[in-house]
């Protein structure tokens, strides 16, 4: 099984957040299923940690390759098929990083591991 990360559940794996949910923390954990983290995450740690929003996790940017690398989390770059069908959504939901990972969910055709029910909404497979 492979699945896609949402930036909220990878920073709440790493800090061992209670907002995640069992099944989850099971997937994330599971070295028989492949975890996505795409390169919209880092760009959206790394704009909340500049913003200031990111406190309880003040080096997730720093140390974004290492902290994949540690869970054996594969990184998934924003080609430009993903960029063009994130530019077309036909969404009212302006969030971009949002955007990006439906994107990548639909194109790659892999679940997204999000409690944010914006994706449902849209037809993006989502587990939690």
């Amino acid at each position: 099984m492979r699945l896609l990360a949402d930036t909220h559940a990878l920073l709440w794996w790493w800090t061992d957040d209670a907002r995640m949910s069992l099944r989850a923390r099971e997937l994330m954990a599971d070295p028989a299923v492949v975890v996505l983290v795409s390169a919209a995450s880092a760009w959206e740690i790394a704009t909340k940690q500049r913003l200031g929003k990111l406190s309880h996790v003040p080096d997730a940017a720093a140390r974004f390759a290492e902290l994949v690398a540690l869970d054996g989390f594969e990184h998934l770059p924003v080609t430009y098929r993903h960029a063009l069908r994130a530019g077309g959504l036909d969404w009212t939901h302006r969030d971009p990083f949002d955007r990006m990972l439906a994107a990548q969910s639909a194109l790659e055709q892999v679940p997204l591991l999000s409690s944010d029910g914006v994706f449902v909404a849209h037809g993006i497979e989502v587990v939690w």
